[in-house]
């Protein structure tokens, strides 16, 4: 990559996701309106398209190995408000308004604990 496509791709406004080995970037669901971490989970460029186009974020299932619309069996769906990407494009940050929990486990999010020495402390609520 030249100098200026890589300034471009860094601080311009070329939208060039680099996708890993894999074919996926990492994507961080945020609460628009709490700025709460929700989950974290991979796009590969089939999910970023759906995304971008339906406003429901979708993912990159590793365990089912296939496209997953978030809440497609829940119900609990994210509304994406706004996709944004780092600074050399290898991982987004969906602003969502999520509609219900965020996590399988039925938690708000899925980082609802600490560590504590070698143990797990719940989050209060």
């Amino acid at each position: 990559m030249t100098e200026k496509q890589q300034h471009d791709v860094e601080q311009g406004a070329v939208f060039a996701p680099k996708f890993d080995s894999s074919g996926l970037l990492s994507a961080v669901a945020v609460d628009v309106e709490t700025q709460q971490v929700l989950m974290v989970a991979f796009m590969d460029s089939e999910a970023l398209a759906k995304t971008r186009a339906s406003g429901l974020a979708h993912f990159h299932s590793r365990s089912r190995g296939r496209l997953w619309l978030k809440g497609e069996s829940s119900g609990n769906v994210l509304k994406v408000e706004e996709i944004r990407i780092d600074c050399d494009q290898d991982a987004i940050v969906l602003m969502v308004r999520p509609a219900g929990p965020a996590c399988h486990t039925g938690e708000r999010s899925c980082f609802y604990r600490r560590i504590e020495g070698d143990r797990l402390q719940r989050l209060p609520d």
